[in-house]
């Protein structure tokens, strides 16, 4: 694990510490080639220089984000406010956090990509690679 990421993830409350290792220990295990690093304050994983998930301290718990998730098509993923292709999942405690789920998004989320990479090129347009 990177040591910006681990000292982000050690920056929370020993709930939300727990949750984060976890979600790190997920996706690391599941996007080995996956481009790591602290983006917009918290941490974030890219393929190809696009983002695909990330995850933050929100008010209300630890939000696990997927930039194009929108397009899985699951129902647990809650859709962002509709100007982008993002959705998420909130957790409050690691006994939320199930793997086999998270693991079936992280591979949705390899074939299904809008291209965030070049969205202020295409002055805020996305479109879908893939």
């Amino acid at each position: 694990m990177l040591p910006e990421i681990q000292n982000y993830n050690n920056s929370h409350s020993t709930e939300y510490v727990e949750i984060c290792n976890k979600l790190t220990e997920i996706i690391m295990k599941n996007l080995p080639e996956a481009e790591k690093k602290i983006w917009h304050s918290h941490p974030v994983w890219f393929l190809d220089g696009n983002p695909i998930v990330g995850y933050d301290k929100l008010k209300n718990g630890l939000r696990l984000m997927f930039w194009s998730g929108a397009s899985f098509d699951e129902s647990q993923l809650k859709i962002g406010n509709g100007k982008f292709k993002d959705a998420s999942k909130t957790y409050t405690s690691i006994d939320e956090i199930n793997i086999e789920d998270i693991e079936r998004w992280l591979q949705k989320s390899r074939e299904i990509q809008w291209d965030y990479k070049n969205i202020v090129k295409r002055k805020g347009v996305l479109e879908r690679l893939k």
